[in-house]
């Protein structure tokens, strides 16, 4: 297995995630679109994130935006994201980074007496248009380069993200994250969704949780951690370290390292 880091907010730059990535030994950090260090222009420099994974033997992978929604109503805005798709395939094809990290959104509900009603659900074919849409570019995009897209577990994926996702493992250049510490928060409930599929767990974004806390130091929790790092190690996944501070991941690292991971 391949562990990595993710962009800490702590570091002011890449440079200094880049330091503590060598530092502690770890194979790729994932650059993370949330933040405006790492927006599409950033990632386009492509001559410049080539010749630093090479300077640092390391490599990078790519979370996009949490906010991407393909399937947005408004079609400025889909179109906006499917572009922003589109560049940032590009750009991953030229810096060598092989995998793509995303979330599915929600969207939009409203609240009844009895119940919420997701636009998405109500509106299921004009959803699932558009993740066809986002499917035909991705394949598109990446062609014969091997990249792939891994859809991450979030609070529990609703039935029309089931299908949504589903729709999207019929091509093999999707596959899913398995994030254990989002998981452990909600109570598992889409473990078994997970399960039914672990042929295509591509990668994991692991730490600790405790009742519904995550993103804990790795051993400070109640996670099964070696439970979910041998399904990780026998599907050959990518395992970012998923800590949100320098203290913790370096404690989340020393623990796989005493623990025979490393």
């Amino acid at each position: 297995m391949d562990f990595g880091m993710p962009t800490l907010i702590e570091n002011k730059d890449l440079d200094e995630n880049i330091a503590l990535c060598r530092e502690l030994g770890l194979q790729f950090i994932e650059l993370n679109m949330n933040l405006p260090l790492f927006q599409t222009e950033q990632l386009e420099e492509t001559e410049k994130l080539r010749r630093l994974a090479a300077e640092n033997g390391i490599y990078f992978t790519i979370h996009l935006d949490e906010n991407l929604n393909v399937c947005d109503f408004n079609s400025l805005v889909a179109d906006a994201y499917l572009k922003t798709v589109e560049r940032v395939l590009a750009a991953a094809k030229e810096i060598g980074a092989p995998l793509l990290n995303m979330h599915t959104h929600q969207g939009v509900y409203f609240t009844l007496p009895d119940r919420k009603v997701y636009l998405f659900d109500e509106y299921r074919k004009d959803y699932m248009e558009g993740f066809a849409r986002f499917r035909d570019l991705c394949e598109r995009m990446a062609g014969d380069s091997g990249i792939r897209i891994c859809i991450e577990n979030t609070d529990g994926y609703k039935d029309f993200e089931k299908e949504a996702i589903d729709y999207l493992l019929q091509s093999e250049m999707f596959a899913l994250t398995w994030d254990i510490g989002h998981s452990h928060g909600c109570d598992n409930v889409d473990e078994a969704f997970l399960m039914e599929r672990k042929e295509r767990l591509h990668h994991f974004h692991i730490h600790d949780g405790k009742g519904s806390k995550n993103h804990l130091t790795l051993g400070t929790g109640e996670i099964d951690l070696a439970g979910r790092l041998e399904l990780a190690k026998a599907n050959g996944c990518r395992c970012v370290v998923e800590t949100k501070t320098i203290e913790a991941l370096r404690q989340s690292v020393a623990w796989l390292r005493d623990n025979g991971y490393r």
